[in-house]
């Protein structure tokens, strides 16, 4: 079992506001769309809310929502009411790779797992009034690698930075 994280942040930390994103940056959606494909997406019950409804469930790609809600059910999705049951559903999931897709609480639970092995990261340039941000995350355990750049320009508001992180073994 493969789990991966991937998440945009600004130069706060912060990844969203009132249940929403808060930029357009298309090449920032293609670099997602791309690496997300055909693999596993793990998200919270408001992360998946948050998606506009024509875009729902996510397509090519295993929808699995995380919620506390024992009723909540969504069409073509994967509901499980725990981190750790999701896990036991997954461990011996050897072809795909499960993305953590968001939103905080949900990065929470992954960034304090031991399972979690890569991250990707946009390091948005710029301060958006998110109300919820990314956690913290001793950096000091994580190798880092610039993957990605986009330039500020008229598809993009700003410029733009991917990262991938490994967790470096002890």
């Amino acid at each position: 079992m493969k789990v991966s994280l991937i998440v945009a942040i600004d130069l706060e930390g912060g990844i969203g506001k009132n249940n929403d994103l808060m930029w357009h940056l298309p090449s920032d959606m293609k670099f997602f769309k791309e690496t997300t494909k055909n693999q596993i997406v793990v998200m919270g019950r408001k992360n998946f809310d948050s998606i506009p409804e024509k875009y729902r469930p996510l397509p090519n790609r295993l929808n699995v929502i995380l919620t506390r809600n024992k009723n909540f059910t969504a069409d073509n999705c994967l509901v499980f009411h725990s981190f750790e049951t999701c896990l036991e559903h997954f461990k011996n999931e050897v072809d795909k790779t499960i993305f953590i897709i968001g939103g905080g609480e949900i990065y929470s639970m992954a960034l304090t797992s031991t399972v979690l092995k890569e991250m990707f990261i946009t390091h948005i340039d710029g301060v958006f009034g998110a109300d919820t941000f990314f956690p913290e995350f001793d950096a000091l355990n994580w190798s880092k690698t610039e993957i990605g750049y986009q330039e500020k320009n008229e598809a993009h508001s700003n410029s733009f930075r991917i990262f991938h992180y490994s967790r470096i073994e002890a």
